[in-house]
């Protein structure tokens, strides 16, 4: 970089909300946010992992504002949403992170109560938040949202029908958005995660063969790092994505290819 000019990855003064921040792939893009600059509101269920995530932003010299809520209820997402965009005094970047599914079940024997709980935790609150973050990114001069969907969301997923659903859907919001809010001047994409080792999907990836069947048809044939996630997140937050939006950027190892 020349010496005095800003990268266009810099992220100096903004200020985001990342849902799903306790651990994983939230608390990556989350810290890296900070170390390029932002100011973060962290939002999760879990206050031991939020109180982790917030001590590693803080580590970089940035804001941190855990906040507790349940993504499923709008109520809760309004109030949390209202309270990051108090204490930081605005939203810039809003991240869609929070969802997940515990089960795999072929259609026909797929109970509709798991069906609509997935659907809640990754379909509903993405609507919940957006709608609760409009008018902040509205005022924003760097609007950017980003939805983190799935290679799921992209393909067909036997044994995971409300998983793959629900990804689908968070691409559909993406695009729809996008259009829509492009007067605004604000920017919506999708991150599209492959197989990622978390803690959420450790009985997956920690055995004695490491998950070898699941990414079989993975390229480059290993699990992606859930910090692999946070540079191309960094990237749509960013002037780097100035002209992009309804995108899907896959990082899924050469997966979908």
């Amino acid at each position: 970089m020349e010496r005095g000019r800003v990268s266009s990855f810099d992220l100096t003064g903004r200020k985001a909300l990342v849902t799903g921040a306790s651990r994983g792939i939230g608390r990556e893009i989350a810290v890296a946010f900070a170390r390029a600059g932002a100011d973060v509101a962290i939002a999760a269920r879990g206050e031991d992992g939020l109180a982790e995530t917030a001590g590693l932003i803080k580590e970089q010299g940035r804001q941190a504002l855990p906040i507790r809520i349940d993504v499923t209820s709008q109520p809760d997402v309004a109030m949390g949403v209202d309270a990051a965009a108090a204490g930081l005094r605005g939203l810039d970047i809003v991240v869609n992170n929070a969802g997940g599914s515990s089960f795999i079940v072929p259609f026909d024997q797929l109970r509709l109560s798991g069906y609509e709980k997935v659907m809640r935790l990754n379909v509903d609150s993405v609507v919940y938040v957006c709608q609760a973050a409009a008018g902040y990114l509205k005022a924003s001069e760097h609007g950017s949202v980003i939805n983190v969907s799935s290679v799921a969301g992209l393909s067909a997923a036997p044994g995971h029908f409300p998983y793959s659903t629900a990804k689908h859907a968070v691409v559909g919001i993406t695009r729809t958005l996008a259009v829509e809010w492009a007067k605004d001047g604000i920017r919506v994409n999708a991150l599209c995660p492959g197989w990622t080792a978390t803690a959420l999907n450790r009985g997956l990836w920690d055995t004695p063969d490491g998950g070898a069947a699941i990414i079989a048809d993975v390229p480059m044939a290993r699990w992606g790092r859930a910090e692999e996630m946070a540079g191309p997140a960094v990237f749509l937050a960013s002037d780097a994505s100035s002209y992009m939006t309804g995108q899907t950027l896959v990082i899924d190892g050469g997966q979908l290819a």
